[in-house]
């Protein structure tokens, strides 16, 4: 797959279900489906105004109630989405496009350093090239990538969001907060909390969903084998039905001729006896 493929399956990966444009502050809902927050309030609104307290996912109609608040802010954020978002705005110049985080300038980013992953104006990636520390650090320039450097720029590891936290990774998982956060967060703001590894909560998560998805998929082959039971029942009574329908008009059909025979029959024999008489 070529970089211009790689985009346009990016573009439509990232296309909010409901206003069909690239999503804006995803949310996700349980269900699991991703909308901008902008569409979701509007959502919501249009349901209170109608005297509605659910809304449905528009992907896969399942109710959620409406919040107490006039926003789905509170709801989890799509770290993928945005990092789709992210790595869109390297090539669509309709996204807002990636601004520089080396200097104070808030230039727009010529290139991206995979090493110290970060973007840079540039200014910043002569002087990037000139050091001796960064000199043999695998940059790659924007306008210039490659559908294996988008891919690893994909698979970058996520960057904290507090201020004076955006240098570090969102390395651990805050079990009590239910959220993902970096070692500054761990200490300042989750201090004392139960805080493990983003890999092995991923990991406990996925098996939670593996025996999840085992459990309905059991009560899937449930439901589909009593359907079939029901639809051969069905089937089987209107073959019933459709057969004593053609029994009972076969009989009708076979009692009129017998009638009619015998009316033959009675008039032949009156027309006898008033030939008989006379």
């Amino acid at each position: 797959m070529d970089v211009q493929q790689l985009f346009k399956r990016l573009k439509k990966e990232t296309e909010c279900p409901l206003c069909l444009d690239t999503v804006k502050n995803p949310k996700i809902l349980p269900c699991l489906h991703s909308f901008c927050l902008e569409c979701l309030d509007e959502l919501a609104n249009f349901a209170r105004r109608r005297l509605q307290t659910t809304i449905k996912c528009p992907v896969c109609q399942t109710s959620f109630p409406i919040s107490d608040s006039n926003t789905f802010a509170n709801l989890p954020s799509s770290f993928h989405l945005n990092r789709l978002v992210d790595v869109l705005a390297l090539e669509d110049s309709s996204v807002q496009a990636q601004k520089c985080i080396t200097c104070d300038d808030n230039n727009p980013a010529t290139s991206y350093c995979f090493v110290c992953q970060t973007f840079m104006c540039a200014s910043c990636f002569q002087s990037h090239q000139r050091f001796k520390a960064t000199r043999g650090h695998r940059n790659v320039l924007i306008d210039k990538l490659q559908a294996q450097d988008v891919q690893e720029f994909i698979e970058r590891p996520v960057m904290c969001s507090q201020q004076f936290h955006e240098d570090q990774p969102l390395e651990f998982y805050c079990e009590d907060c239910k959220v993902l956060i970096c070692l500054k967060c761990s200490i300042v703001i989750h201090n004392r909390h139960r805080v493990t590894d983003t890999r092995k909560a991923a990991l406990e998560q996925k098996m939670q969903m593996t025996e999840a998805l085992a459990k309905l998929k059991a009560e899937i082959l449930l439901y589909e084998k009593e359907i079939k039971k029901q639809t051969e029942l069905k089937d089987k009574n209107m073959t019933n039905i459709l057969n004593a329908e053609k029994k009972m008009i076969d009989s009708g059909e076979e009692r009129i001729r017998n009638l009619r025979e015998h009316e033959k029959k009675m008039k032949q024999k009156f027309r006898e006896i008033c030939i008989f008489v006379n």
